[in-house]
Parts: structure tokens; sequence; C-alpha cells
């Protein structure tokens, strides 16, 4: 049997799509051997490589408000804390080091003094997990060592490279699908034109990477802002509906060989 590697894009609130292409693989009884995770899908892929479940992880955000006003940070590097974020993680993961999860996990962050992407696997977990989704200005950066670590997806939104050599095949989730705009009359918020222009700057990368992945799944997810996490259930059905439709490719991926 093929020892599956799973790739989990950044994506912000678009990273509960991940949660439900989980629940498919659980479904299926398929049991990965090693998740490489960035930002959301970083954190989702520490909580359910320590064990929980999809729908489980979605109950425990549902619980919380990342972005009010107890969160908001003054005079720092960044608009929010990620306290609670923290507090979520060290509530939820048992014992706070790479090597307690049951499946091996890979999580990459941005080297903001150094200009480069960083992988960690072992050692501490919780503050590489906070510091790969630290989007910058939103959220302050991480300083592990002698760098200041903002959020992965900034140079590599899809990182497959710990798991090229390491698995026979990989499944890559991509929550941030670039959509063509045929209305000419449309209006965009601020906010919108910012997150557009970010998924502009960082498409090259994540798409030069996708022939590395035996199967890529990436749902429909333009209307729902990287912020908007009062839709987080919709999201959630939408990245199983999704998955669902590639259930017999990824049964035929496990044995073929």
């Amino acid at each position: 049997m093929n020892k599956i590697g799973l790739v989990l894009s950044g994506g912000g609130a678009r990273g509960f799509a991940h949660l439900g292409f989980l629940k498919v693989l659980d479904e299926l009884q398929v049991k990965p051997y090693a998740i490489s995770g960035v930002s959301s899908g970083a954190i989702f892929g520490a909580l359910y490589s320590c064990g929980k479940t999809p729908d489980e992880i979605l109950n425990l955000a549902k619980k919380y408000s990342y972005f009010g006003i107890s969160n908001l940070l003054w005079r720092k590097e960044g608009l929010f804390s990620m306290e609670t974020i923290r507090k979520i993680l060290t509530e939820n993961i048992p014992e706070n080091s790479f090597e307690s999860l049951k499946i091996p996990l890979y999580v990459n962050a941005t080297d903001f003094l150094h200009n480069k992407t960083i992988f960690f696997s072992s050692g501490e977990l919780i503050n590489p997990l906070i510091a790969s989704a630290s989007f910058p200005v939103l959220f302050e950066p991480v300083q592990i060592e002698n760098s200041k670590l903002i959020d992965g997806g900034l140079l590599d939104n899809l990182p497959v490279e710990p798991l090229v050599d390491l698995c026979d095949k990989i499944i890559g989730s991509h929550v941030n699908r670039l959509e063509t705009i045929t209305d000419m009359n449309i209006k965009f918020s601020k906010a919108v034109m910012i997150e557009r222009c970010f998924h502009l700057a960082i498409a090259n990368s994540v798409y030069s990477k996708v022939r590395f992945c035996d199967i890529f799944i990436e749902p429909h997810l333009n209307s729902f802002g990287l912020l908007r996490m009062r839709n987080i259930e919709q999201i959630f059905e939408i990245g199983y509906q999704t998955a669902l439709k590639e259930k017999d490719n990824i049964l035929r991926l496990i044995e073929s060989s």
C-alpha cells in the first residue's frame, strides 16, 4: 500500500475546507503517512495529527473569536494577538512537540529577516504553528532564535517539498483557487483588493508545484474572504463535497503501484 502524503495550503478561514477533505479521508479509512502544512493548513494538520477529528476541530473553532476587541494589539507589529489560537493549541495538543504527534508533520514559516522559507518538523510545536499563520500586519511576527517569522504562505503556500522523497503519492489541498472575473463593473472593497493581489502574487509559486501532486483538490471558495469566520461551516461542507468527488481517485491512488 502506498504511503500517502498530504499538503495543506494556507488560506485563513478558507482553510476549513481542509477539514472537509480530511473528513472524506477518515470515511475512506485512509491514514496519511505524513502531512505538510502552512498557516491554517499547518494548524489543522497539527490538531488532526494529534488525534482530533475534523468535526471536533470545527467545533473548537466555533467557540472562539480571533478578531474581537480583546485580541487587539496596541503599538505592536500586528493588529491582533494570536493568543486565542495559542490557547486552542495549548489546550488541545497534549504535548508541545512534533515528536508527540501520531502523524509526522512539517510546518513552514517565512523568515522575515533572512528572506527565506524555514521548515520545522522536530522540537517545539506550537511556536512554529503560530509563526506559520502570522499573516503580516494582521498578526505580529514570532521570534524563534535569531529570526522573526511570519506567514509561511508568502513564499511557499503549497509546501510539497518535504513529502516528495518521503511519500509514494501526494494529495494537495489548495483553498485559494484563482477565479477569472468576467464582470467589468464589479466594485471591490479595499480588503478584497488586497486579498486578491496577495493571491495573484503567490499563484505562480503554487501552481508550479501542482505537478508533484498525484491528486490536486481545489474547491471553489472565491466568495469567502480570508477572515470571514462566520462562514466556516459552509466552507467545511464545500471542502467535503469537493473531496468526495475525488473518492474513487483517492482509493485507486492508495492501491496503485
